[in-house]
């Protein structure tokens, strides 16, 4: 296997591992609503979004890899 084979699998796994704690963030955060800790669950919401912007830019380096 080359290593673009390889990256392609390093950056889908981490794109996927991302994904997972994504959900796990966004849970995270509604817990914290339930308890009434608005300021943290904001703050965890605004973390996700770097998360998902950090996906996007690992999905554009994959499919470049196309290219």
């Amino acid at each position: 296997m080359d290593f673009i084979e390889k990256a392609k699998i390093r950056m889908s796994h981490w794109i996927e591992h991302n994904r997972q704690h994504i959900q796990e963030y966004k849970n995270f955060a509604e817990e914290l609503r339930k308890v009434g800790k608005t300021k943290s669950a904001q703050c965890i919401e605004e973390m996700v979004k770097y998360i998902e912007k950090s996906n996007k830019s690992l999905e554009n380096a994959l499919n470049a890899l196309e290219e």
